[in-house]
Parts: structure tokens; C-alpha cells; sequence
């Protein structure tokens, strides 16, 4: 596994889908801030072409195989929810607070295992995370400003964290 954390600004994404899976794959690509295309049926190859990442739900395999092989071809990377044989990656378990994102995964082994993470770490970082975040970002952009190394700037973020007793 390669874990990556993508800007959605630029990302072209597609949905392919029907029913609640589709509707479900799509309320948490706007929560991450994908602007993301809902694919007409049948999914024309154009608009596939157009894409860089493509997600597929609520389709039985044989035609989500079929989509996923089509996209692959035009150099699209492909989710296929559920199917981890036709995915060239998938979504851990995730828990945001703003800007903070914090995931678990289990490589498609053990779901279960990734949504209990899920929720112990729900339950550790509550809310008052995406204040923190805010803050202990002003603090970062300060140092910087005032000339400090990457390394100081490291160590100053530990020991506010350390100071203010947050870990």
C-alpha cells in the first residue's frame, strides 16, 4: 500500500453508480471537497478519457468490471467499491476534524478492524482537534516567518503540543 493524500482542487473525478451506494460514495467525495461527475449509463469512453480518477458503486461486477477495465485502458485509476479485485486503490476508514484527516486501513484484509480504528480515534480526537489544527498552523506560519529551519519549526509544534498537554 502507498497511502496519498490528494488535492481535490485539481483532481478530475467520475462516479459511476446507481442506488444508495452511489449516493453514499458521493456525499463523502463532497465532504473531502471532490468536485465529482456523476456518469451518465452507459458510460461513454470520452468521458471517461476526461478523468484521472474514477469510482464505481451500486453496479453489479460484471459491468463494473467492465467500466473499470475500459477507464484503466484510458489511464484512469479506478474504485470499484467492494471488489477489491478491480481497484487500483481504495478509501481507508477515516475521521476529519477541518483540515485534520486521520485514517485507518487494513488493505482491504479486515473492514472490520479499520472501523474500529475508525471509532477509537473518532473518540480520542474530538471536535476541539480542528481548533487546535488552526492554531498550532498560525503558530507554524510564524515560525517560518521569522526565518526559523524546518527543524525548529518541528520542534517548537512538538512542544506546543507537548505544552498545552493535547497528546
Amino acid at each position: 500500500m502507498l497511502p496519498l493524500v490528494l488535492n481535490p482542487v485539481n483532481l478530475k473525478t467520475g462516479l459511476a453508480g446507481r442506488g444508495p451506494e452511489r449516493d453514499r460514495r458521493a456525499a463523502l467525495l463532497a465532504e473531502a471537497g471532490v468536485e465529482v461527475r456523476l456518469l451518465p449509463e452507459p458510460v461513454p469512453d470520452d468521458l471517461l478519457a476526461s478523468l484521472q480518477v474514477l469510482f464505481v458503486a451500486g453496479i453489479p461486477e460484471g459491468e463494473a468490471r467492465e467500466i473499470a477495465i475500459r477507464a484503466r485502458r484510458l489511464g484512469v485509476l479506478v474504485n470499484v467499491e467492494d471488489v477489491m479485485p478491480l481497484c487500483d486503490f481504495h478509501v481507508p476508514a477515516m475521521v476529519r476534524r477541518g483540515e485534520l484527516l486521520l485514517t485507518a486501513s487494513t488493505g482491504g484484509h479486515a473492514p472490520g478492524l479499520a472501523r474500529a480504528l475508525r471509532e477509537t480515534l473518532a473518540d480520542q480526537f474530538g471536535p476541539e482537534w480542528t481548533l487546535r489544527l488552526k492554531e498550532l498552523g498560525l503558530a507554524r506560519a510564524k515560525w517560518r516567518s521569522q526565518g526559523l529551519s524546518p527543524r525548529e519549526v518541528s520542534q517548537n509544534v512538538r512542544e506546543m503540543i507537548a505544552r498545552m498537554g493535547w497528546l
